[in-house]
């Protein structure tokens, strides 16, 4: 009898362990590898309906100032991405930082690389670059971020990296300037100084989903348009606003900025 009860209770421990183990192997998932893709976020630079045109193109502004663009560049940074369960994947910080010239056509296509796969509904990120990384040792600066870089987005004077330069010409800008108008848009934010213009753009994807897939690459197409700059919350005029730089009026011309983006189609690239 004592030996039936012991080879029962012998089976019995060792069913529970088989149990156990299926258990674990089927809901442990820490050594499974992620799988990743990329996505592909393009920047249309735009003037209301019309495609921007540097040099060329005439624009006019809320206070009726007709204006042309010489130049438009602004830093992209800190990028994250909506998942559709609500969750975000926050892209690594040291592959978060970008430069969009309008006059480098190639930079207003930035691809993110190692995206887990999944449908994405929105994306956030800074215009700016951050206080964190603006304040770090020269060696974590690099890229489109070296201040040695002759691209004219870094303050020498002021220790610090523009965040959106907007140049042009207009009737309404002083003849002393040539004509000339600009708005060099910079500040984080310090101790002994207070203008912060960092803003955080958060964009929707509306209905649609970007898919990230292994073999398949989202292009996700957002608008940059640079009437909002004129037109937001503060009306720019140029003829009494030819110049801003580092100046408590820059914020207001950073809150107009933020209106600038929206979101305009995806397109599945295989």
């Amino acid at each position: 009898m004592k030996t039936t009860i012991t080879v029962g209770l012998l089976a019995i421990i060792a069913f529970g362990l088989a149990v156990f183990s299926c258990d674990t192997k089927d809901t442990d998932t820490s050594l499974t590898p992620t799988l990743t893709g990329r996505m592909r976020i393009v920047f249309d630079n735009v003037a209301g309906p019309s495609d921007l045109k540097l040099n060329t193109g005439t624009y006019q502004n809320a206070v009726g100032e007709s204006f042309a663009v010489t130049k438009l560049n602004y830093f992209v940074s800190n990028i994250r991405l909506r998942k559709d369960d609500g969750r975000e994947y926050v892209v690594p910080q040291d592959s978060s930082y970008f430069l969009i010239q309008e006059e480098k056509p190639a930079s207003r296509t930035i691809t993110l690389a190692n995206v887990p796969t999944g449908n994405y509904t929105g994306i956030t990120f800074l215009i700016g670059v951050d206080s964190l990384r603006s304040m770090a040792d020269i060696s974590k600066r690099t890229g489109v971020l070296d201040p040695g870089l002759n691209n004219g987005m870094y303050w020498d004077w002021n220790s610090g990296y523009i965040f959106l330069k907007l140049e042009g010409t207009s009737a309404a800008a002083p003849a002393a300037q040539n004509n000339a108008f600009f708005y060099h848009i910079g500040g984080f934010g310090r101790a002994n100084v207070k203008i912060n213009n960092l803003r955080a753009i958060t964009i929707p994807f509306k209905t649609d989903i970007a898919k990230v897939q292994t073999d398949a690459i989202p292009s996700v197409q957002l608008k940059a348009d640079v009437l909002p700059l004129f037109n937001g919350t503060t009306k720019l005029s140029i003829v009494k606003n030819s110049s801003v730089m580092f100046d408590p009026y820059s914020t207001n011309i950073a809150d107009n900025y933020s209106q600038m983006f929206s979101y305009a189609r995806i397109q599945a690239n295989q």
